[in-house]
């Protein structure tokens, strides 16, 4: 999720689990440590593919934190000697942060290795967009509550709790939500006679009122969108080459085989300029993807391998209208 609703979710848990002993303190402590896993985006791992792939990676281990939960709790109340009695309550208040803070990132397309080092495997059930308001605007407004209303501290607290609650019920509405939608994707694709051996789905930006799909066939992909409001009407599915012949030669190219392994095989590579480029389909859509990677550059002699690079994307700001237009009215399906 974004920083900001990291930050939130860290000072509203803190305050609900020790605001009323310690006061300010547990907000401004579970603000910290809510955003400490994500810290490792500053750990230089080799190349921009390396980054791109290991970030969530230990830090977000929930058996680590789980580990270093009674470290922090204890350096907290060393901190705030006043505060010692509550070492438990630090503890219990690290180990929930550090938790719901990993969790919450699981719930992003991105993936997220939280059974490291047992397992390895980014693991996503995609039921959030990074940014999502009315998943983080209740989280703002308890703790703003909760940090404004001095002199009614009980009724800050309780608004606190109420924003916690409203966004730990926006988590089920999206859970629901997306096995719906799922159910009603899989059940159109089949009518509509298209084929897929894989298929994968995220929240459009800023709503889980619409899904974004992305299916791999052979050589080729295709992206869909459903809304919650599509009722019956025919999926507008279009089909793109994934260009898979242009990695040829590449195959045992590190930069290559880390984008395989974890864009869970959703890359497809293309041709730009002189370079061959390995976009991963889960974010972004078509035909913008926010990580995509030359890994390959033809000279005229040849293609040879290249230490990747990261190319910059153009943001179509016209998209977020489009968003906004396709939850209520379906797309013409092509022709």
């Amino acid at each position: 999720m974004d920083s900001l609703t990291q930050l939130a979710s860290g000072a509203a848990v803190g305050e609900a689990v020790l605001g009323r002993r310690v006061g300010r303190k547990a907000m401004f402590w579970g603000a910290v440590l809510g955003t400490l896993p994500d810290l490792d985006v500053f750990i230089p791992l080799g190349s921009p593919v390396e980054d791109f792939v290991y970030h969530r990676g230990f830090s977000h281990s929930v058996f680590l934190l789980a580990a270093l939960s009674p470290l922090a709790g204890w350096l907290i109340s060393r901190v705030h000697r006043s505060t010692r009695e509550h070492l438990r309550g630090w503890v219990l208040l690290a180990f929930l942060v550090f938790e719901s803070a990993v969790l919450l990132d699981l719930l992003t397309v991105y993936g997220t290795r939280i059974l490291w080092p047992f397992d390895n495997t980014p693991l996503a059930w995609p039921i959030l967009f990074i940014v999502d308001p009315l998943f983080t605007l209740p989280l703002v407004g308890g703790v703003l509550a909760a940090l404004l209303m001095t002199r009614k501290k009980p009724v800050g607290r309780r608004l606190n709790a109420i924003g916690l609650a409203m966004s730990m019920g926006y988590l089920v509405w999206a859970g629901g939500v997306r096995e719906f939608a799922d159910h009603r994707v899989e059940s159109k694709l089949a009518r509509q006679d298209v084929p897929y051996t894989a298929l994968i789905a995220s929240p459009a930006p800023f709503t889980t009122f619409l899904h974004r799909y992305v299916g791999l066939d052979g050589d080729r992909y295709f992206e869909t969108y459903y809304s919650i409001f599509d009722g019956d009407a025919p999926l507008a599915v279009r089909h793109y080459p994934r260009n898979l012949a242009l990695l040829e030669g590449l195959e045992h190219h590190p930069p290559v085989e880390q984008l395989q392994w974890f864009s869970r095989g959703f890359y497809a590579p293309s041709r730009k300029g002189g370079d061959i480029v390995v976009s991963d389909l889960r974010m972004g859509s078509e035909p913008f993807y926010v990580f995509t990677f030359a890994v390959a550059r033809d000279d005229g002699a040849g293609v040879r391998p290249i230490p990747p690079e990261q190319q910059r994307i153009r943001v179509d700001r016209r998209q977020l209208g489009w968003v906004w237009k396709r939850i209520w009215q379906p797309l013409p399906t092509p022709g």
